[in-house]
């Protein structure tokens, strides 16, 4: 094992506030000299979120594993550029998030940022916040919710909150870390979130009605 990725699997807890940076730094060393052992072991450490992520974000599996496998490949290519001052996993799904946008626009698709533009009518701006210690509204919903229902609901929000909600309930990431992922200021993160959670609950009700529907239809 290499000293980088020995630095990493030293400490109990990859998520503990006070071993966090010299953990991220650990990385940044490892990710400069192309440590082999260490983008091993950073894949099977991230590899469910950043699937579980693109697979949210693009909507479809054999896409978001193409983007998956370059997006490790950008890691290893790009990695001098990460310098371990914020969280690993916040580049990460920089990466990632900019490789879904690339893609969209070699489609000849609107960009993330375009398709929930300022100003646009989809767009609040009302300021919303969210309690940092109690359970997420998300949690609370899916505690009463099917989860499979409620991932498929995610998948039918709009683009933009949709992603606000997985990396802020999913993926743990603060809303300043999300408006550092996504580029956008803090006010329209927490709008885009606002969006989302209004829209989980009636777009639920409508699977469901749909699903019973096709349960009548072919019961009779």
């Amino acid at each position: 094992m290499s000293r980088g990725t020995a630095a990493i699997t030293a400490s109990p807890a990859m998520a503990a506030p006070l071993g966090a940076r010299s953990e991220n730094l650990a990385i940044a060393r490892g990710l400069k000299m192309q440590d082999p052992d260490l983008l091993d072991h950073l894949i099977e450490l991230y590899q469910h979120r950043l699937l579980r992520f693109l697979l949210f974000l693009t909507g479809q599996r054999e896409l978001a594993e193409d983007l998956f496998q370059e997006t490790w490949i950008r890691v290893l290519l790009r990695g001098s550029q990460y310098n371990g001052k914020a969280r690993f996993d916040t580049w990460l799904f920089t990466i990632a998030r900019n490789l879904v946008i690339d893609q969209a626009r070699k489609r000849t698709m609107l960009s993330l940022e375009e398709m929930s533009k300022p100003g646009s009518s989809s767009e609040d701006d009302r300021p919303f916040e969210v309690a940092e210690d109690a359970p997420s509204p998300l949690e609370q919903f899916q505690m009463r919710e099917d989860s499979a229902e409620v991932a498929e609901v995610l998948l039918r929000l709009e683009t933009a909150p949709r992603e606000v909600l997985v990396l802020r309930f999913y993926e743990d990431l603060s809303l300043e870390e999300i408006a550092g992922v996504t580029r956008t200021p803090l006010s329209t993160v927490k709008s885009r979130l606002y969006r989302g959670l209004a829209a989980l609950k009636p777009e639920l009700e409508a699977l469901r009605a749909t699903r019973g529907a096709v349960r009548a239809e072919a019961a009779a």
